[in-house]
């Protein structure tokens, strides 16, 4: 064994996601870590609860040099924040990498190494793991094993196993960088590495061991899906949100509608392109999470939002929803006016917001309904928009 070098930590703390497998034991016809999941990704609940964590100071993430685009893809609202990496053939080559890129970028005092594999991610397991680098070079998540173990003999029953002693290991597992970077670049690929902490210890590196949760067992095999989003899912609350716009007409030939334009004699006034159903959507889905209106986020008074296309509007509240952790349940938009006729256009309105909230068509509702020529809608001088979001949320951080 050579000399460790010195591993005080200075306090930086990164995460290093790894997201380079294959996930052929799933049995999925994709890579595991981007299959949909309790609302989200695989991966982008684990990106999530990194980002989110008040220590971690930035979040990389080890993919397959192939898979950068369905990285991105898969993380959706995240993937500004984060940095990746190509990985290896092995998930400890996949380490390396990441050790390697983050040591030329400027290393770090701290690395929490998570396995994209287990999406439910406690906050409080993040904090244990830190607070136990203060006296150890590593930290792990562990849970105590509850079934009957034995051996075998062929077929048969073989002897019984004790369980004292024997814990599940879980990840992220935590390390002063130093320690786990030069624990791996002198470790023997002709040996097994079963995890990270293993070849820290091999190094001469002390590993603690915290308590881990449930929510951190691994996606290995199909049936464990409906297992887990059925366990991360148990405690959700849903939650309905609201909104109402108003627009009035000025001399133009085209409405924008649920992002649609439809030709009109008049179009509608408005600092952005004056989409009135986009923007009660917007109010409704920012309702929902409690997190303002469009007028806080998107203010008339900025010239950069003058002219602007209302979807980035929504597409903005839709992320915003999914970085609280929750998922679009339903959209119902209504449409008060006299004219244009929204018929004709209903189903061109559906699709469009479907592909704008990335949600089945099924869940999209537009309707449109008069005021039987009452008021300045029924007298033709504008049109209104009300809307309503239903949102689950889920957190488990």
């Amino acid at each position: 064994m050579t000399e460790r070098p010195n591993i005080a930590a200075p306090p930086k703390t990164i995460a290093l996601i790894v997201a380079a497998g294959a996930g052929v034991r799933a049995g999925l016809n994709a890579p595991k870590q981007f299959q949909p999941f309790a609302g989200q990704t695989v991966l982008a609940h684990s990106v999530r609860a990194l980002l989110t964590h008040h220590a971690i100071d930035a979040v990389w993430i080890v993919t397959g040099a192939d898979q950068f685009e369905a990285c991105r893809a898969a993380i959706g609202p995240f993937a500004a924040q984060i940095r990746m990496v190509a990985g290896g053939a092995t998930r400890r080559e996949s380490v390396l990498n990441g050790l390697n890129a983050i040591a030329e970028a400027g290393r770090c005092g701290q690395i929490l190494i998570h396995d994209a594999a287990r999406p439910g991610l406690p906050h409080r397991v993040i904090d244990d793991l830190i607070a136990a680098l203060a006296t150890h070079e590593g930290a792990i998540p562990v849970l105590p094993v509850a079934d009957s173990l034995s051996n075998s003999d062929g077929d048969d029953l073989g002897q019984a196993v004790s369980r004292d002693d024997l814990w599940r290991v879980q990840t992220p597992q935590a390390f002063r960088f130093a320690g786990i970077y030069h624990a791996h670049q002198i470790w023997d690929d002709s040996r097994e590495a079963t995890d990270d902490a293993r070849i820290l210890q091999a190094d001469g590196g002390r590993v603690a061991m915290v308590k881990g949760d449930a929510y951190l067992d691994k996606l290995t095999y199909h049936e464990d899906f409906a297992r887990m989003e059925a366990l991360m899912t148990a405690n959700w609350r849903t939650r309905t949100g609201m909104g109402f716009d108003v627009h009035r007409f000025e001399p133009g030939d085209t409405v924008h509608l649920c992002g649609v334009p439809i030709p009109h004699d008049q179009r509608l006034a408005g600092h952005s392109d004056a989409d009135v159903a986009l923007h009660a959507l917007t109010d409704a889905l920012l309702g929902a999470i409690a997190d303002g209106d469009i007028g806080q986020h998107f203010p008339p008074s900025d010239p950069q939002y003058k002219g602007a296309a209302s979807h980035r509007f929504v597409e903005f509240a839709r992320d915003r929803i999914a970085q609280r952790g929750g998922v679009i349940e339903h959209v119902d938009v209504t449409i008060i006016c006299e004219a244009p006729k929204i018929g004709p256009h209903r189903d061109a309105m559906r699709h469009a917001l479907s592909a704008m909230l990335q949600l089945d068509l099924d869940s999209v509702s537009v309707k449109a309904t008069t005021t039987e020529q009452l008021g300045f809608t029924g007298r033709r001088e504008g049109i209104a928009a009300q809307a309503i979001a239903t949102v689950r949320i889920g957190n488990i951080v």
